[in-house]
């Protein structure tokens, strides 16, 4: 049921997301999170300052009532989920660049001001890392 991945900043995408809150796939069936994780691999591949972050993909976050799901996770570090993203090149930048401020901080937050526009208002819900709770 589990398959190991390596340890590091990943971004992990449910592949089998709705494409909008409309629609749960595009004119040629393809889900939307398989279009998203498509454009943060491309993003990331293209691009040298997303090179250490990993793009992971899974079946089902369990975020359904949210579409183009992210998880985004590192050891010792507090994890988000986001959604309700657009599968294209302008999201997947967005993503991979907070995930680079992420990956950067000591305990994953990252300060509003470096937020990129394109991840505000995205924000489900914050995890904080097992054995571990975050402070007020």
């Amino acid at each position: 049921m589990l398959t190991p991945v390596p340890e590091g900043p990943a971004i992990v995408v449910c592949n089998t997301c709705r494409l909008s809150a409309e629609a749960r796939e595009d004119g040629e069936g393809r889900r939307g999170g398989a279009l998203l994780a498509a454009a943060l691999t491309q993003q990331r591949d293209t691009d040298p300052r997303y090179a250490g972050i990993a793009i992971q993909e899974m079946p089902c976050l369990f975020a359904c009532t949210e579409h183009c799901t992210v998880h985004l996770r590192a050891p010792g570090k507090v994890g988000y989920v986001l959604g309700r993203f657009t599968p294209d090149t302008e999201a997947a930048d967005a993503i991979l660049a907070y995930a680079a401020h992420y990956a950067e901080s000591e305990h994953g937050r990252v300060p509003f001001g470096q937020w990129p526009q394109g991840v505000k208002g995205h924000f489900i819900v914050r995890v904080p890392p097992a054995g571990q709770v975050v402070e007020g």
